[in-house]
This record gives structure tokens, sequence and C-alpha cells, in this order.
């Protein structure tokens, strides 16, 4: 299973340039989103984590996607930690948990 993984994001490189929006795409987001979900929720417990995985993955250019979700192969080192908290402190990366997850977050606290 993770040689297809990694041979999908190998592959993503190449067609990520020629197709910005086709499956390459579509499966280095969907690892780069299991990888950052895994590092918000060893931070936050129990949270519901997939909003804020939204917004950090929204906010992060191509190349990081694909840096994230090279993780889910290699496994998760502070280099991948300190890339989704950098991303995640960026002015619109916060703009966009403060719209959409801060009040899912909130809610499903209560």
């Amino acid at each position: 299973m993770r040689i297809k993984v990694l041979l999908a994001l190998i592959a993503g490189l190449f067609l990520t340039a020629c197709e910005p929006d086709g499956l390459a795409d579509q499966v280095a987001r969907q690892e780069a989103k299991e990888v950052v979900n895994r590092v918000i929720d060893r931070r936050f417990p129990g949270a519901n984590v997939e909003p804020v995985t939204d917004c950090i993955i929204d906010n992060a250019s191509a190349r990081e996607i694909l840096r994230i979700a090279s993780a889910s192969v290699t496994g998760i080192d502070q280099e991948t930690t300190n890339l989704v908290v950098e991303i995640a402190t960026r002015p619109e990366t916060i703009t966009c948990m403060a719209e959409d997850a801060l009040p899912i977050l909130i809610a499903n606290a209560r």
C-alpha cells in the first residue's frame, strides 16, 4: 500500500505541472490531509480537526502539499510538523480557521 502511495506521489510531481486539478493532485491532497489530521490531533486530542485541516491544506502551495503528503510514506517528523504549523500561522489560514473552523470547534466543545 505504501509503495502505491509513494508511486502516486512521485507521479504527482510530474503530473501536477500539466494538470493541476487532476487525479495526482487529488491523491496528494488526500494524503496530506491525513498527515495534517494526525499532526493537529496530536496537539488537540479528541477535537474535530477536519475544519482546521481543510484551512491548512487550502492555504498550502502545491509543493508544500507534496512535502506533507510524503510523510504518509516516510512518517511524520519534526520538519513535517514545523511545516504544518508554519502554514497554520499564516494570516490567510488564521482567517479561514476563524471563519470556518472555530465555530465548529466551539460547538463541539459544548
